[in-house]
């Protein structure tokens, strides 16, 4: 159910108004004129989503990105309606996304201070399966004096000044944070709005489940397959498996739920597959407002210092009780 106050519903932008006076970055007005950006480009993504396979937009588009991966119909059409809605803001200074080489200046650094990283449509591969997908996003300040803007990127997690996703599924959802706690609104159709349905959501911190992709487990370390193989143990974990098999769609759950998602490194990936700027840190930085944990089975994912745009990391997720069980078996074996 939507939250009401005042006998009115409360919208992102109202949400982002309210928040304490103490964050600089919702009281200034510039977040919710750039938040409006994000919203009405996945406002218009969602409609393409729900229309999928009444007009052309599913399938391959017969192109590879960066990360060597087949780019979907949709993946263009989510990149570029990002690209396009943030263009107008004028406090955006530089854009980067999964789908292109490089970050991108759209405002000289007087204008444009703020820096917006994004996945356009995580899980794009599902979209013809009917599987839930999203758009993830993060908001940087941009560095003064910068001189190279691939250098004005690689801040670590820990200085995101915002972060967010939207899951496309049953309904429309939007979770974001400014650092003040996580809050989840549900976009209305009938209105075309945001709405508060719940505010300062709290991951469990000790479920028995996880969510990993064990198609692989031959080839992750040592640490990863003993964890595992006790999380399945009914004399050990006990634990009950849950994986989705789209980033967004299985942190979601696991944000409402609990559990832990797991992205180990591989013998193919030994860096792992996720991409540190515009995945893992939005994630971790939600994680982590939510009373949750997010390592890269080394240190905190926040904490990391990226070398690359497109920068790959492992990811452990979820409950903090559930984030430090991983890390046990991970660090016993190295």
């Amino acid at each position: 159910m939507a939250i009401m106050r005042g006998g009115g519903f409360v919208t992102v932008q109202q949400h982002i108004i309210d928040e304490q006076e103490d964050n600089s970055i919702a009281h200034s007005g510039e977040f919710s004129w750039l938040l409006s950006a994000i919203t009405l480009s996945t406002k218009i993504i969602a409609s393409y989503v729900r229309r999928a396979g009444l007009v052309d937009v599913l399938g391959e588009a017969g192109s590879v990105n960066i990360q060597g991966e087949t780019v979907q119909k949709l993946d263009l059409i989510a990149n570029d309606t990002l690209k396009r809605t943030l263009g107008y803001r004028g406090n955006v200074g530089v854009i980067a996304s999964e789908e292109d080489d490089e970050a991108k200046v759209i405002a000289d650094p007087s204008k444009g201070k703020y820096i917006v990283m994004f996945d356009p449509l995580d899980g794009s591969s599902n979209i013809d399966a009917n599987v839930p997908v999203g758009t993830i996003f993060t908001v940087m300040q941009r560095q003064e004096g910068e001189t190279h803007v691939d250098q004005s990127v690689l801040q670590p997690g820990h200085k995101q000044l915002a972060a967010g996703y939207v899951v496309y599924g049953s309904s429309t959802t939007l979770v974001y944070t400014t650092g003040q706690g996580v809050h989840m609104f549900t976009l209305d159709p009938q209105f075309g709005a945001y709405l508060l349905v719940r505010e300062n959501l709290r991951i469990p911190e000790h479920v028995n489940q996880y969510s990993c992709n064990e198609a692989y487990l031959h080839t992750f370390p040592k640490g990863y397959q003993s964890y595992l193989e006790w999380a399945k143990d009914q004399e050990g974990g006990n634990c009950s498996m849950r994986y989705i098999g789209s980033l967004v769609a299985d942190f979601h759950r696991i944000l409402l739920k609990g559990g832990v998602f797991l992205y180990p490194p591989t013998q193919k990936n030994p860096e792992g597959k996720l991409r540190l700027l515009y995945e893992a840190n939005p994630l971790a930085f939600i994680a982590e407002q939510a009373g949750g944990g997010a390592s890269d089975g080394v240190g905190r994912v926040l904490d990391r210092q990226p070398s690359a745009l497109h920068e790959r990391t492992p990811l452990i997720i979820g409950g903090k009780q559930n984030v430090e069980e991983v890390l046990g078996f991970v660090k016993k074996h190295g």
